[in-house]
Order: structure tokens, then sequence, then C-alpha cells
């Protein structure tokens, strides 16, 4: 999933690609890596015709009435070409012109905007001015290096005056532009000198400051870099299917799985944080264009990295791409600054309290179902304890996207909208636990009397529900279980044990797989039923866990009958209805923060207790956290809009899933952290702030393991988004 989300964005991703495979060939960026001296390349004309140069310009200038994000969905569809020329320099220079006030917009975006003209912004150093007794402001000084400036006719540099800071827009023929030896063997930059020119007062860009060209640099470059690291992802993915080592694709083996994983992780953070940016002003719009200077060009420079490691020895060679995209990337993070500085500034902004809401953009007709809603739920709302519980399951509010009785057969627009509308009305859903991952098997598989028997208790939360899945030898490979279940008269006998049941102790049914015909293949022969937890055999014993509290337990199974009418689907065909379970458990975990209390905010209340300032490294340490919890937001978002258009969530939901279960632990730790030694009392909530700390850091540890481990999450995400072969088979 790129950048943009929309169909319209898409189609313009689609073209851009399209245009750039044509006319910026492999050929085209060889030949700008081994000219002498760099040029407007032959196909900038064509670059302008498309109108790709003033997407995020009004109309008025003779931009296309868009915005930054269109220019930022094109940013990354030419960087992921490795497109040579001075395009993101150009944009660049345009979207920080426009943000200023003043002549110089009329004057100069219109040429930006088709071409004729091309731009450039120094983003490290200043020159000097001072002003005459008539106001002329007279510069001096030497700014380097400017990415594009040998190519720039118009070049936006910044001035230190009596003033301040301030920011100039300057014509090349007034200043010296002298190119430098480039890492980027694509693209140029250039020293800039500058000798007592005055600017004419339309070239002072009154209004402009140093935050926001700075902001804009790190949304407009980060776009660039999603786009390098695209490629690389791509194509490792691509070269690990086929690449055949020690007799199979290197692809196959989990370290280049896992490698690769990552790699996706980190290109679908840094794209869900520039799509969020584009969106947002004011403080919101610093605040999240920080957020992408730490997340996007290392993920870049990461990706790239990784990918050359995937490649090998071929690509560490002169002759492949991937050090051209590692240098682009290595030179765009330099340019933008140290992530180090951007994450600094990402801690002042939380620790302020600015923060980001994630809204919805709903289409004009939801108005209309939200009225009818809002009147059936403040029906409910003035009910009160079972009676709310169970008119809410009846009417199908507690999971509304299942078919009706159960559910509401709800679109994903009336999903969130019930979700809106329940929070406003303060109406609690009912806690169903494991009851949540039970309903939709029993609604998908379960015969009529099955859903009309546990069903209803469920979703009003009146029925509690523990899930006999795993076993000693058979935890991630659950299909390795090894639990017999021999048949019997009227029903099933069975033999053997679980472990980590959750509320097993007070369950009053279990959901358990057990193996029905053991000559079958490993994922046959398996077969799903209800065990009512006070069947006679069934012995429940409590593990303590490292927190000291008793959540799991672990199940014995000594000829346990279960009769024939609380088998769910077919007899061996189990493991379908099973994964079906398993599918709703790993989103469900990956929805919060698990019941630890381990949110952003919570850290953030804890910063604000400590009546001190943090240390430099401790605002890095909380940065890292909250820009991790904002790409989690962003992505669920995108998720979210995805499905109202229709589409299928794609990698942000797989990529979602797996940093939520780790966010939380990466929490807990930053706050034991800030604590200090104060961390050394008992875990135990009741304790203050380090004993709540202390408990979340142990119980997080959880996060990564139940659900579906770390990786086996990575595992899927390289098998099924990055199409990278599965692990052989045992003995295969």
């Amino acid at each position: 999933m790129a950048i943009g989300l929309s169909e319209e964005h898409e189609a313009l991703r689609e073209s851009v690609s399209g245009w750039a495979e044509r006319n910026v060939p492999a050929e085209v960026v060889r030949s700008a890596v081994a000219a002498e001296s760099e040029e407007r390349p032959g196909f900038w004309t064509g670059l302008a015709d498309q109108g790709l140069l003033g997407l995020h310009l009004p109309e008025e200038y003779g931009g296309s009435g868009f915005g930054l994000l269109e220019t930022a969905v094109t940013a990354e569809a030419l960087g992921e070409r490795l497109v040579p020329g001075p395009y993101v320099p150009t944009v660049l220079a345009s979207a920080v012109i426009l943000a200023s006030d003043g002549k110089a917009r009329a004057d100069l975006l219109p040429g930006l905007a088709d071409g004729t003209l091309t731009g450039a912004v120094a983003l490290t150093g200043e020159l000097t001015g001072s002003r005459d007794g008539d106001g002329v402001l007279t510069v001096s000084g030497t700014v380097e290096p400017v990415l594009g400036a040998a190519l720039a006719d118009v070049l936006v540099l910044p001035v230190s005056t009596s003033q301040g800071r301030e920011w100039v827009a300057l014509a090349k023929d007034s200043v010296t532009i002298t190119p430098t030896r480039s890492l980027d063997l694509t693209r140029g930059v250039a020293k800039v000198e500058v000798d007592a020119v005055a600017v004419p007062g339309e070239r002072v860009l009154d209004g402009l400051t140093g935050a926001t060209v700075r902001d804009l640099s790190a949304v407009l470059l980060g776009a660039e870099t999603a786009g390098v690291a695209a490629w690389c992802v791509r194509a490792a993915s691509e070269y690990a299917k086929v690449r055949v080592q020690f007799g199979r694709p290197i692809g196959q083996f989990q370290g280049i799985k896992h490698k690769a994983a990552r790699m996706l992780v980190a290109l679908e953070q840094a794209r869900a944080t520039i799509w969020d940016a584009t969106r947002a002003t004011g403080d919101e719009f610093r605040y999240t264009a920080a957020i992408v200077g730490v997340m996007a060009p290392d993920a870049a420079v990461q990706c790239a990295k990784d990918a050359i490691q995937t490649f090998g020895g071929i690509g560490y060679t002169f002759e492949h791409d991937a050090h051209l995209y590692f240098r682009r990337a290595l030179t765009l993070r330099a340019l933008l600054g140290p992530s180090a500085e951007w994450a600094d500034a990402v801690a002042g902004h939380a620790l302020a309290g600015v923060g980001r809401e994630m809204e919805l953009d709903l289409p004009e007709d939801a108005e209309e179902l939200r009225t009818s809603l809002r009147a059936e739920i403040a029906e409910i709302a003035g009910l009160e304890g079972k009676e709310q519980k169970r008119t809410l399951a009846a009417k199908g509010f507690v999971m509304p996207h299942l078919p009706k009785p159960w559910g509401r057969g709800a679109s994903p627009l009336e999903q969130v909208l019930i979700f809106q509308e329940l929070k406003a009305a303060r109406v609690r859903l009912p806690a169903m636990i494991i009851g949540a991952w039970v309903v939709p098997s029993i609604a998908a598989y379960g015969t009529p009397e099955q859903q009309e028997r546990f069903l209803p208790p469920t979703l009003s939360g009146e029925m509690i529900w523990c899930q006999l899945f795993s076993e000693p030898g058979a935890g991630s490979d659950l299909a390795s279980l090894q639990m017999k279940a021999e048949k019997v008269e009227g029903g099933w006998k069975l033999n053997g044990q679980k472990i980590w049941t959750s509320v097993a102790h007070v369950a009053e049914w279990g959901i358990c797989i057990a193996r029905t015909d053991s000559t079958k293949p490993k994922h046959d022969g398996i077969t799903y039923f209800i065990v009512d937890m006070k069947s006679p055999g069934v012995t429940v014993r409590p593990l303590t866990e490292m927190t000291g509290e008793n959540l799991f337990n672990e199940v014995f199974f000594d000829d346990v009958i279960v009769p024939d009418d609380l088998v769910v689907g077919e007899v061996n065909e189990g493991w379908r209805v099973a994964r079906n379970t398993l599918s709703n458990e790993r989103v469900s975990l990956s929805s919060g923060s698990g019941g630890t209390g381990s949110s952003v905010s919570d850290l953030l209340g804890l910063a604000s207790r400590l009546s001190r300032e943090l240390t430099p490294a401790e605002r890095q340490e909380v940065a890292q956290v909250v820009c991790e919890g904002h790409s989690i937001n962003a992505l669920s978002l995108r998720v979210t809009l995805k499905q109202l258009a229709g589409g299928e969530p794609g990698a942000d939901a797989s990529v979602r899933k797996l940093l939520s279960t780790s966010h939380a632990q990466h929490v807990s730790e930053c706050a034991v952290n800030l604590l200090g030694a104060s961390a050394t009392i008992a875990a135990d909530m009741k304790l203050g702030d380090a004993g709540y700390w202390n408990r979340a850091v142990l119980a997080t540890r959880a996060m990564t393991i139940y659900g579906g481990t770390t990786e086996v999450q990575l595992n899927i995400i390289a098998e099924r988004m990055l199409g990278l072969p599965r692990d052989p088979e045992p003995g295969k």
C-alpha cells in the first residue's frame, strides 16, 4: 500500500509510475551517474506537461488545486524509480514559497508549476543580512550543501538579520553556484555564495519560518525516502524468491524472511506517518512532520542496508542499483538532519500536550444513518444492567459486522458510526473476553441449535468462555496438538492436556480442538468441540505468572465426554474453524494495550508527575515510543478508511498487528527507565507509579507470545504480504 489510499491517489501513483517507466528507464538513471556535470534532464518538459509540478498549488498560481498529499504520492512514485533531476527540490521550493506572504507567490509559483523555473531550498546554514535606512535587505554569505542548486533558477535561502531568521528567494544570476561532489550519484548538491546582494522587497518571504521550511522538507523529502524504501523492499523480496542457496530459495530461510518483513514494517510506518502529516494543520502539522523526520529517513536507510545484505555480493557491486538507492537515502537523511533532533522536537510537542486525534472523514450520506442509530442507541442508553446488555446483543450492536440476527450485517461505515454513537451515549459494550473470539466461529460454523444456545448469552457478556487450544508441545505450531478425541456412543471421549488457558478457572464453557484421526495429515483430522468446564474429568490448575497473578491455567482431560451436538463444524475439519477463531483473536489482541494500561497517554502522564526535566536520553526514548504509537494509530485509521472504501486493508493491517503487540512493552519499559532507582518497588498496582509500571513491564512480556508470537507474525507478513516461500515441512 502506497502513501495515498483513495482510488484517485492510487490512479495518480499508477500514472506517475507508468510515465516514469516509459520516460526514465534504467539507462537514463545510469547516464546521470556517468555524467560529468548535472544538467536539466530531457524528460523535464514531459514531467511538467503532466501537471506534476503544481499538484499542491492553487489554481490561481497555475497549479491543480490539490494539496500536499498528491505531491507526496508523486514524490514517492518517482523516488521508487530513482528519478534524477530537480523534481523534489522544485516542489519543495514552491511549497515553501506558498507558505509565505507577499508578492513572491504570484511572481514565482506559476513558473515553478509549469516547469519554466526550477527551484531549490537551503536546509542547512544561513546567510547574514542587514537593512539600510530605506529598509532594503542586503545579504552575504555561503550556504551548503543545497540539493538541486546547480539546476535551480530560484533559490530559497535563510538569512540571519537583526529581526531574527528571515527567508529570501534569489535568482540564480545573483548568486554564485558551485557544484560539489555528491554522495547521491544521480542528483547533485552545490555551494551557494552570495556577495552583498540587495534583495528586492517582493523577494523577501514574509511570514515564512524556519520551522515551516523544516516541516515541509520532512514531509516531501520523507515521501521520496518512502519511494526509496519501497524499491528496496520489493527488489530484495523478489530476489529472495529466486536466489537459491543450500538447495532452496533464500527467502525460505527465517533470517531473510524476518529481515524482509521488518523492512515492510518500517516502510508502512513511514508511509502512514507521511500520509497523516499531509492531512494535519497548525501545531498538529508540526508534530506529525517531526514524527516523519524521525521515521521516514531512517526507514529508507535501514531498508537500503537490508536490501544490500539480502542481495549479498552482487548488491555490493557498482553495477547493481542497490548502492544508488542507499546513496540517495543517506543523502536525504543527511539533508534533513539527525533523527535525534527530530525526536527531541517530537518529545517537546508531546510533553507540551500536543497530540493528534485520528478523525474519520465520513461521506455525506453517513448523517442519515447516524441519526437513525443515535435514536436507537438513545433508547438502549435508558436501560440498565442486564437488560441493557441483553438489548445490545439482541439488536446486533455488540458485534455488528456479523450477519443477522447475531449482528446487523453492518457495513464498515455503519460499524464506525455505531462505535462513535455508543461512545457518545456512554453505553459500554458487554465484556465478552474470550467470548469475542468464540462468537464469530459459532456464528459461521455452528448449528442453529448451537447458535441459539450459546450466542445470545455470550454476546450479552453473561457466559464466560475459555480457549482450550495450546498444549505443552503445541503453541505457535498449534496443528501439532496431541490431545486425542475417541468416538464413543453419543459423543467423544477427550484425553490430554491444555495449557496457557486464560480464565479457565472461572469459565463455564471452553472451545477445544483435539485430534480425531491421527492417520490424516497434520492440519486434517482435527475436530472443534464445545466443552462444559464442569464436566467430570476436567481438572483446572492455575499457573502463576511472573506478575504473581493467576490468569492462565493448565487444564487436564481425563475421559471427558463431549456429546455429538457440541461438535462445531464437520468432524476432522476443525482446523478451518480454529483458524477463524485465531484470526479474531489476533485482531482483538492488536487493538489495544491488552488490559495493561500501558499507553502513550499513561506514559506522558507519568512524565508530568516526575516534577523534573527529562534528560536528553529520556526525551529520545519517549519520542520513539510516541512515534511508534502514532504510527499504529495512523495505520489503524488507514485500515478503516480502506475498508470504508470497499477495499482490503492489505499490509497496514498486518503491520499494525505486529507493532501493537510490542508497543505496550515499549511504553512500560520507557516508564520504568524514567522512574530510575524508584523502580525497585514491588510490581503491584497499589504501590503508586513504580508498582504500577513494574507490574506493566512484567505483564506485557506475554503480549508478544500469546495470540501468535512475534516470530510467527513476521513469517505471516513475509509470506502473505511479500510472497516469500513458506517454511518447508519437517523432514522435507
